[in-house]
């Protein structure tokens, strides 16, 4: 394998979403809605959560991450999405490149263990209620939340300097909407056999295993819920849980489709990026907000209105 000091290009230019000259001004339009959506749903949770000391509970704790990383990445990918439609806004320096797809990996390998982090928390409030106070206190939850964040790093450092170790010596042109591997991989001038073999079996085994571990608490979480006597206790639980799930399959479908595949170059794949980098971060603060009583009692109270029990 080539040596990374052969690397020529300076710049890359993000082709973007491919469609008709005469839906650039329309396409832009509904991206920044959902941008502009996208951060304030995911800022008004964390805002809730952190006014409303009846929220301040692990639960919303990690909420708070996840929404804070729906923002980010959202963040780190679409302000180049949008500037795409403008025509002559689609270049990307060469460390402009490095730095967004290592943030993108940072952020979505850290939202990936937040996710388990999350299923465990959920196994331990309901599974084992007497002692959850106990396990999950302040400084567990803490530390647990900081282990997300460096597990993140150190994935996307090793999956950014493994990438960019490679030659890039022309063409430049990133036929994708921002700078991920499998479109990364297809500019480099050497051999990606060994990189796609790496980035299959490490994204694929740290998303199966997260996936596993989550299906496992939920298997325990089941069927500790059906034990439950109380209808409104089960229904609560149920609802909690499911608005969680939810999540994490929106998640985990589309990212599993792309990075289990990195040598594919189906057009298919832009809209399912689309999907996992655009659409659910804007999803997840709707479904917890529509799933969670407790959340939308608080979001009632910060508005100022009467508060109303769940039930």
């Amino acid at each position: 394998m080539h040596s990374g000091n052969q690397t020529s290009v300076s710049h890359f230019i993000l082709v973007g979403l491919h469609h008709p000259p005469q839906l650039g001004v329309p396409l832009f339009l509904a991206f920044l809605v959902i941008y502009a959506l996208t951060v304030s749903g995911n800022g008004l949770i964390i805002l809730t959560v952190l006014v409303d000391t009846r929220l301040h509970r692990p639960m919303y704790w990690f909420l708070c991450h996840l929404s804070f990383l729906d923002m980010t990445i959202s963040s780190a990918i679409v302000p180049k999405m949008l500037a795409g439609f403008l025509q002559d806004s689609r270049v990307i320096s060469f460390g402009g490149c490095v730095i967004q797809l290592f943030s993108f990996h940072f952020l979505g390998c850290t939202e990936c263990f937040l996710y388990t982090l999350m299923a465990y928390d959920r196994f331990l409030a309901i599974c084992k209620p007497l002692h959850y106070a106990t396990i999950m206190t302040r400084n567990i939850c803490n530390f647990l939340a900081l282990g997300t964040w460096l597990g993140g790093t150190l994935h996307s450092l090793f999956q950014t300097s493994f990438i960019f170790r490679l030659p890039f010596c022309g063409p430049n042109r990133v036929d994708y909407f921002f700078c991920d591997i499998p479109a990364m991989l297809r500019l480099a001038c050497a051999d990606t056999t060994i990189n796609e073999l790496v980035t299959f079996v490490d994204i694929g085994f740290l998303a199966l295993t997260c996936f596993m571990l989550i299906l496992t608490s939920y298997g325990y979480i089941v069927a500790a819920i059906l034990r439950i006597q109380s209808v409104d206790g089960r229904r609560n639980a149920f609802s909690t849980c499911a608005a969680h799930l939810t999540v994490v399959i929106v998640y985990y479908v589309p990212c599993t489709f792309i990075y289990l595949r990195p040598g594919s170059q189906e057009p298919l794949d832009g809209v399912v990026a689309v999907f996992y980098t655009v659409i659910t971060p804007l999803l997840n603060p709707i479904i917890y907000t529509l799933r969670n009583k407790e959340m939308k009692a608080a979001l009632w109270r910060l508005g100022g209105r009467k508060d109303v029990q769940p039930h």
